[in-house]
């Protein structure tokens, strides 16, 4: 056994939520450790999840716009796939990433530990590495960032054999294109990852157990942007119930029976990605033995200040309640080692952005419509469509629209929802607006570059408190 070392901070996981903590904790002055898991550093999200998804999801797209847009445009190409060079594009862009974390650590001369965590008491952290050796780490504060893992389905039985039902971990690294693929789960890993392949040549079936796809979204943005997706070759079970999910022949099927009642049906395709969520990821933490408190879903109960039930134990990310979300689990790991630094760490959890990384993406901030009539809440509606754009008339991407609810009284904005090409990017100007308490009207008396894509925005403002210009 090795000797004991003593930290301020000893972090479990280091995925956005845990790195980002640690950077912070040590820029602030704080020993820190960070234990993880993987040989390199970055959790689900570096590693299996936004950065490798994000990468098939450009490159994808770009093969699809080379496509179907370049004539158009005056280009004459035929271009082919190459799924080799893209998936090492994808590893490349992940190696980037995880050796860039690497890097922070060593600057921020941040220890970082390698092998599997285990809480054994207040203040003290077993780790144990592959090869089963141990050594015990002391700290004044321990934080679990330990994040989450694929769900499956509820009350289903299922197997992931990495090549024919597969998860999303799976999903980024199939070696051929399949023909036919069924994604069960209509959120946002299940389109983006059904995007990918679609575009490549699959044909995507999606069956979600809700009437709608993108269940906590905006019913305006789900309800278009189905729209979208099935005239690009998309199909939806939707209201579909799954019960089975089971090799067959060469690939697999999926049985599914109505919500509403019903007979049961069959799918088969080559391949079939289960992404119907996830769950926090807690094995092995030893919280039991030490008294920390979980919820009926598993995550570990904290206050306002990320404080668990036990003292000097704390959590953070996916691992704890809202929304699964990397840059959420950045905000709380800032905030927690401002905290522990003697500082007033807080988060807003009323200005969250969420991005679906699809062609055309799709991103929200705040409160959608169905959540503001559910509270009795008196809001005024301000849309305006990309198709009245000029810049997105130039880049044919006309797609899409901009939505702003603010207070009927105070006309404070209390949510914005685009879908659109940059939708991802042109959010955070809402995001912004949100955070400093503004009203449609501050934005849409805010002058904007011509020809840009975020005059959108700007036109949805000035139609939520007076007339859009263009519209």
């Amino acid at each position: 056994m090795a000797d004991t070392q003593s930290f301020d901070l000893v972090i479990i996981g280091s995925g956005p939520g845990g790195y980002v903590c640690a950077i912070k904790a040590a820029q602030l002055g704080l020993s820190v450790a960070v234990v993880e898991k993987r040989a390199t550093y970055g959790g689900t999200c570096l590693n299996v999840g936004c950065i490798p998804s994000k990468a098939l999801l450009h490159a994808s797209e770009m093969f699809a716009e080379a496509h179907h847009a370049f004539p158009a445009l005056g280009i004459k190409a035929e271009p082919t796939l190459d799924l080799p060079a893209m998936l090492a594009h994808k590893d490349k862009t992940v190696k980037a990433n995880v050796d860039g974390v690497a890097f922070l650590f060593k600057k921020n001369k941040i220890t970082g530990i390698t092998g599997t965590g285990k809480i054994t008491a207040p203040g003290s952290v077993e780790v144990t590495t592959a090869e089963g050796a141990t050594q015990t780490l002391q700290a004044r504060s321990i934080c679990i960032a330990t994040g989450s893992e694929v769900a499956g389905i509820p009350g289903v039985p299922l197997e992931f054999d990495g090549k024919t039902i597969v998860s999303s971990d799976h999903a980024i690294a199939l070696e051929t294109v399949p023909q036919t693929m069924i994604v069960v789960g209509g959120g946002v890993i299940g389109l983006e990852l059904g995007s990918v392949w679609g575009r490549l040549g699959a044909k995507v079936t999606v069956v979600e157990f809700l009437d709608k796809i993108l269940g906590p979204m905006d019913a305006d943005v789900s309800t278009q942007f189905q729209k979208m997706l099935a005239r690009q070759g998309m199909e939806f079970k939707l209201g579909a119930k799954v019960t089975g999910v089971a090799t067959s022949g060469s690939g697999a099927k999926v049985t599914y029976e109505p919500v509403q009642g019903g007979e049961a049906q069959t799918l088969e395709a080559d391949v079939v990605l289960v992404a119907t969520g996830r769950r926090a990821f807690t094995d092995g933490l030893g919280l039991e033995a030490v008294g920390v408190k979980t919820d009926e879903r598993g995550r570990v109960e904290i206050d306002t200040h990320f404080a668990t039930n036990v003292p000097g134990i704390y959590a953070i990310g996916d691992v704890v309640k809202g929304p699964m979300l990397a840059h959420k689990a950045e905000d709380e790991g800032i905030a927690l080692a401002e905290q522990l630094a003697g500082q007033a760490g807080h988060v807003n959890y009323e200005v969250i952005p969420s991005v679906v990384y699809t062609a055309p993406e799709v991103a929200s901030v705040g409160r959608t419509e169905e959540e503001l009539k559910a509270a009795g809440v008196e809001y005024t509606v301000g849309k305006f469509p990309f198709s009245a754009n000029g810049r997105a008339r130039a880049m044919l991407h006309t797609d899409g629209f901009v939505k702003f609810l603010a207070d009927k009284a105070t006309d404070r904005v209390l949510g914005c929802h685009i879908v659109g090409f940059g939708a991802g990017e042109m959010i955070h100007e809402a995001a912004v607006l949100m955070e400093f308490g503004g009203s449609s009207e501050d934005l849409g008396r805010t002058c904007h570059a011509h020809p840009t894509m975020s005059e959108a925005v700007r036109e949805a403002a000035l139609a939520t408190f007076a007339k859009p210009i263009h519209s």
